[in-house]
């Protein structure tokens, strides 16, 4: 399976009408789990870099419902980057995943949906331990 088909870009309906834009976003639905945890993160700029990190457990679908940023994906062999610039779009990025969120506009309001509650001893914060862990995490999943 390749990274674009482990990390899909989602689209939401907009259910918008005359009086203005709305969009539905349902765990267990639209989102392939059940959401345990809502963050956003805004007021960065495009020289901020967020994330740097992969979670052993958590899954994630990252929404700019406002403005507009870009996030590297990659597991170690393969990497793409997704612009995220509409409400109504997201990206899947399933466990073991590593993320980099950056070029923010400065209205960019990035909403993060987590399928678990915040344990900081889920993170890897070092590319290097990453790697290594990845090498032991696919040998596991085959």
């Amino acid at each position: 399976m390749t990274l674009k088909e482990k990390c899909p870009i989602l689209q939401f309906a907009d259910l918008g009408d005359e009086r203005g834009k709305l969009v539905v976003i349902e765990g267990g639905q639209a989102i392939p789990f059940d959401i345990k945890r809502v963050f956003y993160i805004y007021d960065s700029d495009s020289t901020v870099v967020r994330g740097q990190h992969a979670n052993r457990e958590s899954e994630f679908v990252l929404i700019n419902v406002a403005g507009k940023s870009k996030v590297r994906i990659t597991d170690g062999r393969e990497e793409y980057i997704v612009e995220l610039n509409k409400p109504m779009m997201g990206v899947y990025l399933p466990k073991m995943i590593w993320k980099d969120m950056y070029d923010f506009s400065s209205d960019s309001v990035l909403l993060v949906l987590a399928s678990t509650h915040y344990d900081g001893k889920e993170y890897i914060r070092n590319y290097d331990e990453y790697l290594d862990a990845m090498k032991k995490y696919e040998l596991v999943e085959e």
